[in-house]
């Protein structure tokens, strides 16, 4: 594009005033999108690339990334028809990684696991009811995404 307009958050291609071929940054924008819109991670932070991804598979940069991720630390790399597409994380963005069902949080300068919320032991005085309450609470919030299990 010749005025390079993008959106502020993810640098999402937009569509410019008398642009010849539309659709290649429509098209550009999709893809992005499709990436990171409930966004999950095969794995990571990784540094060697995948010898075979698929389509539409997303990763984490690793710090010490090599080959075709050097010099992309942090960022996720999406996997696509047209080879690797490197996408800047906003603070604050999650990602749930599939290899093992982690929620990862992007603090503004490096991809952080929440730490797990452990279950109610020990006091002077045991309550069976609010114990089994709580442990109730804490499984849909695990089963929500909003936290780990401890």
């Amino acid at each position: 594009m010749s005025d390079n307009l993008q959106t502020p958050r993810f640098a999402l291609p937009m569509l410019s005033v008398a642009q010849a071929q539309k659709e290649t940054t429509h098209n550009e924008a999709l893809v992005l999108i499709d990436a990171l819109l409930h966004a999950a991670v095969v794995d990571g932070p990784l540094a060697t690339p995948p010898e075979d991804p698929a389509e539409g598979d997303c990763w984490i940069v690793d710090e010490a990334a090599i080959g075709e991720w050097s010099g992309e630390a942090g960022r996720l790399a999406l996997w696509t028809a047209g080879g690797w597409r490197f996408v800047a994380p906003s603070p604050g963005m999650r990602v749930r990684r599939i290899s093992d069902g982690a929620t990862l949080l992007f603090n503004g300068s490096e991809w952080t696991v929440p730490a797990a919320i452990a279950n109610p032991e020990g006091g002077a005085t045991i309550d069976l009811e609010a114990r089994a309450a709580i442990d109730a609470l804490l499984a849909l919030m695990v089963a929500h995404g909003i936290m780990i299990a401890g």
